[in-house]
């Protein structure tokens, strides 16, 4: 028997929220932004990300998972936002990351191309807590701003230099953690860490 969870009370004001508060994070970088979802979402999601997917997400989006495409979790997101599941991470328009140990590098994702770099990937990872270590600079930043998130891989700094190397292509970043999001547009520098 398939369990059906619920999702969104009223999904037009509560995606409308969430939306405001993803934009709120896109465009100002490494700023923690509140998002108040009412629902338990089945895990190994966390309420943010699922507010995230419920929002972005719709039929025409492809979403792949480290949760596989047959299990509750994925079966959520199918009912709810009508997205196509996907096996290949290469393929997703949304990558949705819950383990940050067995995290694939974020160059498997689509970064977009020349003539179409919006046409990259959004990797939503879900993260326990929010720092301070980085320094951030670039588009929204006025000077500088200080944010990380973890845990996360022990290269991902790497990583993230790289990516932003290939600006304008490159994946953007939610961060999803307990009620919160924040993101890292690829137009954002990590200039230090520590």
């Amino acid at each position: 028997m398939n369990m059906v969870f619920r999702a969104f009370t009223d999904p037009a004001h509560e995606s409308q929220q969430a939306f405001r508060a993803v934009m709120s994070a896109m465009a100002q970088p490494g700023q923690i932004v509140d998002v108040d979802v009412g629902f338990a979402p089945p895990a190994p999601l966390n309420a943010a990300a699922a507010a995230v997917l419920l929002t972005l997400a719709d039929y025409e989006t492809k979403v792949w998972s480290d949760t596989g495409v047959d299990v509750t979790a994925a079966q959520f997101l199918r009912f709810h936002t009508g997205a196509r599941l996907i096996d290949d991470p290469a393929l997703a328009d949304f990558a949705v990351i819950t383990d940050t140990h067995n995290a694939p590098a974020l160059s498997t994702f689509a970064p977009g191309t020349p003539d179409y770099p919006d046409r990259s990937a959004t990797a939503i990872i879900q993260v326990k807590e929010f720092q301070h270590e980085w320094r951030l600079t670039g588009p929204g930043i006025e000077g500088e701003t200080r944010f990380s998130a973890g845990p996360l891989p022990e290269d991902f700094i790497k990583q993230w230099r790289d990516n932003h190397a290939r600006f304008p292509q490159g994946v953007d970043i939610i961060f999803a953690g307990n009620g919160q999001i924040a993101a890292l547009p690829r137009s954002t520098e990590i200039v230090e860490t520590g």
